[in-house]
Formats: C-alpha cells, sequence, structure tokens
C-alpha cells in the first residue's frame, strides 16, 4: 500500500472537542500530541481526497450534491484557523510530518514517556497501513469535523464514519478499490479486526460501503484513560502474589513466548498466586478474570475477546479460572479464554481436556503452602496485629487456606477486633479463617457451628483417644503426607475417613461436632434427602457436587445414617441391583480422591460395606455407657441452672437405668417440662416418670426390678 504525500501539520489546521483536561496537558502530553500530529496527517489526506473529488466531479454545478455540504462549507472546514487540530512545535519546519513525528516519540520513549499509539501498535503487532487505517476510523471520535468531511466524501451526508472503501482510499491506494491483500487488513482475520481494535459494521453492505468504528475502549485508551473495557470489569479480581510452587518455571515459560498454560488447583493451593508471582517477577501487569462471575446469558466469546483487546492494551498478561465454570458450557467457551493474546494463564481444579485449545497448553500444579511459608503469609497479612505469643499459622493448622484466603481472613479478624475495641485474640483468627468456606455446600448439607466441646464428650477412654488422634490427622497431614512423603505412591490422598458406629444416643454426632469445633471447622451433615434420588444417575450427580463444594471447604462432613448410601453390594439379580451397586462403587471412587474429612456414623456397622472399611482412616465403637458414664450423664444434663429438689438420687438412676446418653437427655428434657408445667423445681417424681415414658418408646417394660423404690411414681403403678 502506498502512502500519500504528508503534508505540514502547520498547514493542516481545525481542531475540534478535546476533552478539557486533554488541552491543559497538551504541550507536556507526548502520548496526545504524537497522536493528534498523526489525525493531523489524516487530515492532509482528506484535503488530497477532497481535491480529487472536485477534479473528478462529472457535474460540479450539482445543487443537490450530498443533500448537502457545500464546497464553501468544506473549504472552511479546512481552512479555519480556529479550530487549529494541533499547533506542534516539533514538526514546524519539518518537511516530512511523520518522520519528524516518530523521531520525537522516540526521544519521548527514550526518556521514559509512554507513546500510547506506538505501544498500542508493538503490542498487537500491527504494520504501518495498519496504523493508518486506525487512525482514519479514529479521527471522528477525536474532531467531529472528520464526521462532515467523511460524508462529503461519500457524497451521503448520514455516512458520518469512514467505509472500508474510503479508509483504503485515504491510506494510500488513491481509488478505494484495493486489492486483496490490502482488503484482508479490514476482513475478520485482520489484525486490526480480530483484535477489536476496530469494528466494521453494517454487515448487509457491500465491503467496501461498510462503515469503520474504533472501538470505545481503544479510543479512552490512547487519549489517557486506563478504566477497564465495561464487558469485563465486574469480573476484574487481585490475588495475592506468593512464590508457592515453581515460579521460575512459569516465569520462563511466559518470557519465551509459550502462549498457553494452565494451571491445576487443589484445596489450599492456589493457582492465582502463582501466576500473579510469576507475572510480578517479570515486570508484567495482570489482567485476573473471576470466571464463576460470568453470568448465564453472557457470551463467553466476547468476554474473552474483551479481555484479549484489555490484555494487549495493558501489556498484560491473562490469568483467568475457574476453568470448570466454562467447561460447564462446553469445550468452545473454554477456548475462548484459551486462544486469547498471549500469555494466558487458565487456573482450575480439573485435570485439563486438549479439546479447550487448539494448542498444546503448559500443564503445571499449584502446590498447598507448607507451614512455614503460611506463617510468612499471615504474618505479612496481620501486619503485627496478631495476639501476643500466637502463632496464627499454628492456630488455622488443620485449615488448607490459600494465600488469598489468608488475606481476607486476618482482614476478617481485624475488622472483628476494631468494631470490638479489644485486642485480636485466639477466636479472631479462627473466625476469620472458617469465613472464607465458600457457601455453595451450605445449599446441600446442614451447617453446624459448633458449640460442644471435649468437656461435653462422656465416652470411655479408648474412644475419645481416637477421635483426638483424628484431630491430629487433620492438622498435621500436609506434614506428614506432603513433606514427610510417608502417603508414599498415593501421597495425594490427603483426605480422612472415619466410621463412628454404635446404637442411637451414644455420641456419634456430638463428638463429630467436637471434632469439628477442636479443628476449628464448620460441620455439615449431609441430608439424605438431597443425596438420593429415584432416577438413575441421578444420586451420583447429587453426590459429585457435594463432594465438589465439600473440597473447597475447610470442614467436617458428617454423613448420618450412612448404611443408607455406604451399605453393602448385594448380588445382581435385576436392574435396581445393578445400579444401586453402581452408587456404592462410584461412592468408592469418589471417597479416594476427596481431601476433605467425612465421618460417616451407623447403628449397625455390619450393613457398611466391606470395601469401604478396608479405606478408613478409623473406625470408633461408640458403646452404651457405664454406670460411672451414665453417673456422669445424669448430672451433666441437670445443669445449675435447673431448680432442683433434694430428693434427686442420680447414683440411683445411673446404676438402675441402662440408657445412652440421648435418652438420658430425652427424659432430662422431658422431666424438666413436667417441673415447669408444675411450677416447681425438678424433682425425682419428675425424673422416674420422664423415665417411663423413655422406656415406652423404646418398647421397654416398666418394672420394679428396676424402679425400685420408686415405681409408686411410676403411672404404670396407679
Amino acid at each position: 500500500m502506498t502512502r500519500a504525500p504528508a503534508a505540514d501539520p502547520a498547514a493542516a489546521n481545525g481542531h475540534g472537542a478535546l476533552p478539557p483536561e486533554a488541552e491543559l496537558r497538551r504541550e507536556v502530553d507526548a502520548s496526545l500530541t504524537y497522536l493528534l500530529g498523526r489525525v493531523a496527517i489524516v487530515e492532509a489526506r482528506v484535503r488530497s481526497a477532497v481535491d480529487r473529488r472536485r477534479a473528478d466531479d462529472p457535474d460540479p454545478g450539482d445543487r443537490f450534491r450530498g443533500l448537502y455540504i457545500s464546497d464553501a462549507q468544506v473549504d472552511g472546514l479546512l481552512t479555519n484557523p480556529g479550530a487549529a487540530l494541533i499547533e506542534d512545535p516539533w514538526t514546524a519546519a519539518a518537511v516530512d510530518a511523520l518522520a519528524a513525528l516518530d523521531r520525537a516519540a522516540d526521544a519521548a520513549e527514550a526518556a521514559g514517556q509512554d507513546i500510547r499509539l506506538r505501544r498500542l501498535a508493538r503490542a498487537f503487532q500491527l504494520e504501518a497501513d495498519d496504523v493508518e487505517l486506525l487512525l482514519i476510523a479514529l479521527a471522528p471520535d477525536l474532531d467531529p469535523r472528520f464526521e462532515r468531511l467523511y460524508g462529503y466524501l461519500h457524497d451521503d451526508v448520514s455516512r458520518r464514519r469512514a467505509s472500508a472503501g474510503l479508509a483504503l482510499e485515504l491510506a494510500g491506494t488513491g481509488s478505494g478499490v484495493a486489492s486483496g491483500a490490502e482488503r484482508v487488513r479490514l476482513g475478520p482475520h485482520g489484525t486490526l479486526v480480530s483484535n477489536g481494535l476496530v469494528l466494521v459494521e453494517d454487515g448487509d453492505r457491500p465491503f467496501l460501503t461498510r462503515s469503520l468504528r474504533v472501538a470505545d475502549r481503544v479510543t479512552a485508551h490512547l487519549l489517557g484513560d486506563d478504566k477497564p473495557d465495561a464487558a469485563i470489569a465486574d469480573l476484574l479480581i487481585e490475588s495475592r502474589p506468593a512464590p508457592i510452587g515453581d515460579v521460575d518455571m512459569l516465569a520462563r515459560a511466559i518470557d519465551s513466548g509459550i502462549p498457553l498454560m494452565y494451571v491445576r488447583e487443589r484445596a489450599g493451593a492456589s493457582g492465582r498466586s502463582l501466576a500473579a508471582a510469576a507475572l510480578e517477577r517479570l515486570g508484567r501487569p495482570i489482567l485476573q478474570l473471576d470466571l464463576a462471575r460470568v453470568g448465564v446469558n453472557d457470551n463467553p466469546r466476547d468476554i474473552a475477546a474483551a479481555a484479549s483487546r484489555e490484555a494487549g492494551l495493558r501489556g498484560a498478561g491473562i490469568v483467568a479460572g475457574p476453568i470448570e465454570t466454562m467447561a460447564e458450557r462446553g469445550a468452545a467457551a473454554v477456548r475462548a479464554f484459551g486462544e486469547c493474546r498471549a500469555p494466558v494463564i487458565l487456573i482450575g481444579n480439573r485435570p485439563w481436556d486438549p479439546a479447550w485449545a487448539r494448542e498444546a497448553a503448559l500443564l503445571l500444579e499449584a502446590p498447598v503452602a507448607t507451614i512455614a511459608e503460611r506463617h510468612e503469609l499471615w504474618l505479612g497479612s496481620l501486619n503485627g496485629d496478631r495476639p501476643i505469643d500466637i502463632d496464627p499459622a499454628v492456630v488455622t493448622l488443620a485449615f488448607r487456606l490459600a494465600p488469598d484466603q489468608i488475606a481476607r481472613a486476618a482482614q476478617a479478624a481485624r475488622r472483628a477486633t476494631v468494631a470490638a475495641a479489644r485486642p485480636m485474640t485466639v477466636a479472631d483468627i479462627s473466625s476469620g479463617a472458617r469465613a472464607q468456606n465458600a457457601a455453595g455446600l451450605e445449599r446441600l448439607a446442614r451447617r453446624i457451628e459448633p458449640t460442644a466441646s471435649w468437656a461435653d464428650l462422656v465416652l470411655p477412654d479408648e474412644s475419645e483417644a481416637q477421635i483426638r488422634e483424628l484431630a491430629a490427622r487433620a492438622r498435621h497431614r500436609d506434614k506428614v503426607i506432603g513433606e514427610w512423603g510417608m502417603g508414599g505412591g498415593n501421597s495425594r490422598r490427603l483426605g480422612i475417613t472415619a466410621l463412628f458406629a454404635g446404637d442411637s444416643g451414644t455420641g456419634k454426632t456430638m463428638s463429630a461436632e467436637v471434632l469439628a469445633g477442636d479443628l476449628g471447622f464448620d460441620l455439615y451433615v449431609i441430608d439424605l434427602s438431597t443425596v438420593v434420588d429415584k432416577y438413575i444417575g441421578e444420586t451420583e450427580k447429587n453426590l459429585d457436587r457435594i463432594f465438589t463444594e465439600a473440597d473447597r471447604v475447610n470442614g467436617v462432613l458428617l454423613f448420618d445414617e450412612a448404611d443408607a448410601l455406604f451399605g453393602k453390594r448385594s448380588e445382581v439379580k435385576d436392574a435396581r441391583d445393578r445400579y444401586a451397586n453402581v452408587e456404592v462403587a462410584y461412592l468408592l471412587q469418589r471417597m479416594e480422591s476427596f481431601e476433605g474429612l467425612a465421618i460417616l456414623t451407623t447403628n449397625l456397622r455390619a450393613n457398611v460395606d466391606e470395601a469401604f472399611i478396608r479405606r478408613l482412616d478409623a473406625i470408633v465403637d461408640f458403646a452404651l455407657p457405664e454406670e460411672e458414664h451414665r453417673r456422669l450423664l445424669w448430672d451433666r444434663n441437670l445443669p445449675p441452672a435447673v431448680p432442683k429438689s433434694d430428693d434427686i438420687d442420680l447414683a440411683f438412676l445411673a446404676r438402675k437405668f441402662k440408657l445412652s446418653g440421648g435418652d438420658i437427655r430425652n427424659i432430662c428434657v422431658a422431666a424438666a417440662y413436667l417441673a415447669a408445667g408444675a411450677g416447681r423445681g425438678v424433682s425425682m417424681s419428675d425424673l422416674i416418670r420422664a423415665t417411663e415414658r423413655e422406656y415406652q418408646k423404646l418398647g421397654r417394660l416398666t418394672v420394679e426390678a428396676e424402679f425400685g423404690q420408686y415405681m409408686a411414681m411410676t403411672r404404670a403403678a396407679g
């Protein structure tokens, strides 16, 4: 493509509506000066095109031409000194305006100034002719005179933007009927259009008459506005860079021009922090997208295109995830992001699917931070606000928190202390850490914030010791399995699963609550009604959703009455048996990959499939309490706040009635209601009558051998 002769901008007069702030800094802003100087050259080319139109006009007296911009009006637009486009001292004495502008821009860049038009051209690898076409399309957005001038050149006052044909003519072809090589610059595969810099409108028109418009975000960028594109503004987030993982490898990959990388992360790991650290090491800006915020009606391809353009304008690397939210919409949705401008770092917890991109991706895994690394992250986030002699990393040892979660947890703890006007406590740190749990699991399970503690447990020493061992496993699994490598070939198996087996009321659920409370976790009780589905395959889908969400939270997952799900597989006699066995087989596989803490409870241990038994980390048997423990249970279920008469004989109750802790609690509550109804404190008669009611529920007989001297207080005696 040939160039039209450059004119001296001293003769290229006229200027339109620049923003006031742009006028104020015009003399000192090298970037704006260069841009306006280039637009002045476009004006000179418009002048030449006007002269050609007049010279070739077969009927210069046509009084309907243009309907209508007169020659006098055009002359006024081109010669009005009151609207000078730019008074540029760089080129006042220059013969070649473009060469003079480029020499001045070279000097400005050497002095450290940013010339945005030139940076944009380098970022998007624009050729000189591409830049000319961009400026021709841009001119009406900088100076409204160009709208009328373009209307005159089109011989149509309604065509106020440059058409493809006019743009090609002004850029130097002379006729506007460009060759295929020139037309492709404005085609869908041309650099300008494919990168969203220039929009070709009026698609139903012939190609040469289609209007060109520069994207508003590009215009704003060239004028110095760095606000992000509105299409992605709500998706942008920031992550804390953390050198956890192979930052050097990722940085080398980015620096060497590898276009696509995929960082897989698991609970407690952060691919975002790893990517941010690598880009920060290279001194590159970061454009981070939270794809979970993409609306159901949003087009992933449009969002990816806007992100790609924004990254090019900023010279940034794109970090986008979680990719599984796009995978649910199909491989094409993922490809839209995977094929953005390089470099692109995708984040997700799924294995990489080659269908997600045309090119092979560099695959990395984000590791979970070690205790020492978490210690440094906590100290950096708390900025000296931590409690004296308390290491937050130790307090939250069982939590698997990513760097961003630690930063937010520290912020939550700090705000709690500011609101309460007191120093930070261990409870604030634990609460802040717990607050980082995703809310997705609460839609599938019932969340319980633990209130019970070890002091509330009444269990045989052996059972309590096993539960404490589970707590120790949860706290130290990263060290033992990860750092010490004690998992061997199965070192990725960080999940902990235990079975609590025993009669109803023996303390299984309370023990799970105590375990969760000791770790600082919430307890999530799985409601079987949200899991089991009569339709084939739906139960497995529901379970997968539960385990997927559970992997994202620091909590204890409780499957109450687990034998309903984890029951023994049976001999296949019909299709129902086969699909029931499929559900159990799926659970076996899913439990293997689960990295959280799960407790299964059952009243009948023998009903649980043997394959589950082999995969359990612990089996805790809950037997009916012996007399000494029953005595303690009676006492604890009648706390000091309850008014009591002097005739209560707890030793008799513990000795005679062989009940579970749950039964004893029911009796004490029922007795308290009897006493409250009578307007007095709890008496022995209330407890005897409540015990009789509990016996009726349990299907047991009320006999004198058990009730002894208190038999007369029962209804049976009456």
